[in-house]
């Protein structure tokens, strides 16, 4: 580490909900920490008590002096109240959830609940299995009389969101879902990352447990994507050390194709081995697009008796 980058402040990450992404706080005045500490932090909402999840290294985050300073590290006392408030979120829940039902808000589950550290603030997230937001006037109406002098706020969610909160085994089988362990943004998915693996598109084999495409589909399309530009398509005529014959399947991962040949059968072999028939390719017969004279000239002389 040079000595401009000793003279920088210490930028560390900290997260204040079990799906909050992380935010950047100065820790230059702490004089020890550890990952995994719980500090004191004063923010747009109020006072909070948040875990330290990392300690930054990029000199262009650390450079910015914009960030706001840990005020300290949580004491024991601190971590009990945070016990505490957590009790607290959770009953809030059964209340608001009550009141939904009450209400008769179609679709709306609360999914979690955060009092802010100096109780200030209280924060619902909540899912909908509708696609247009509900109304939420009447719920609010009611829960601020529940809980006076107390900022409330609703964030909604997706779904994979709600599957990162609940956690759990993901359809995988592995014993915690990558969205809870370690993945911080979701990226976007498509069925042809599934299509272009040889995945099977049957749902229950490329859906998560949030029913949405499984986020493991991007993990290795790329390298999909450039293996396959290498291999010839499928149908395509080649010429192999056993004979010309058609490619009937591609295996990207091992660099090689099956090769369907006459009296022979289906046959694999490396890329290396094969080469592509350019004279089938030259005596096949390109297909004639008829012109526009042509089209007219069919329209002029129809069959009697057809109607137009």
């Amino acid at each position: 580490m040079t000595n401009e980058e000793n003279n920088l402040p210490v930028i560390v990450a900290v997260r204040f909900s079990k799906i909050g992404k992380n935010y950047y706080f100065d820790a230059t005045k702490i004089n020890h920490f550890e990952i995994g500490d719980h500090m004191i932090v004063e923010t747009s909402r109020g006072w909070q008590i948040g875990e330290l999840t990392e300690v930054i290294s990029d000199p262009k985050i650390r450079s910015n002096n914009k960030y706001k300073p840990i005020n300290r590290l949580a004491t024991d006392d601190d971590l009990i109240k945070k016990d505490q408030l957590i009790k607290k979120a959770d009953d809030a829940i059964q209340v608001c959830q009550k009141e939904i039902h009450r209400l008769g808000i179609p679709g709306m589950k609360i999914v979690s609940a955060e009092f802010s550290f100096d109780e200030k603030n209280l924060s619902f997230i909540y899912s909908s299995s509708i696609e247009e937001t509900p109304n939420l006037n009447p719920l609010k109406s009611v829960i601020s009389k529940i809980y006076p002098r107390v900022r409330i706020d609703y964030h909604k969610i997706g779904p994979r969101d709600v599957a990162r909160y609940l956690g759990g085994m993901g359809a995988c089988g592995l014993a915690c879902r990558c969205c809870s362990k370690f993945l911080k943004n979701f990226e976007s998915i498509s069925i042809n990352m599934a299509k272009k693996q040889g995945i099977s598109l049957t749902p229950s084999d490329i859906t998560g447990m949030c029913d949405r495409l499984r986020c493991c589909l991007q993990y290795e399309y790329c390298y999909y994507v450039e293996a396959l530009n290498n291999l010839p398509r499928k149908n395509k005529i080649v010429q192999t050390p056993r004979g010309k014959g058609k490619v009937v399947d591609v295996a990207p991962l091992t660099g090689s194709v099956y090769v369907f040949i006459d009296e022979v059968g289906v046959k694999e072999f490396l890329i290396e081995e094969i080469q592509e028939d350019t004279t089938h390719q030259e005596n096949q017969q390109p297909e004639k697009i008829p012109s526009q004279q042509d089209r007219s000239q069919r329209r002029k002389f129809r069959p009697k008796g057809r109607k137009e």
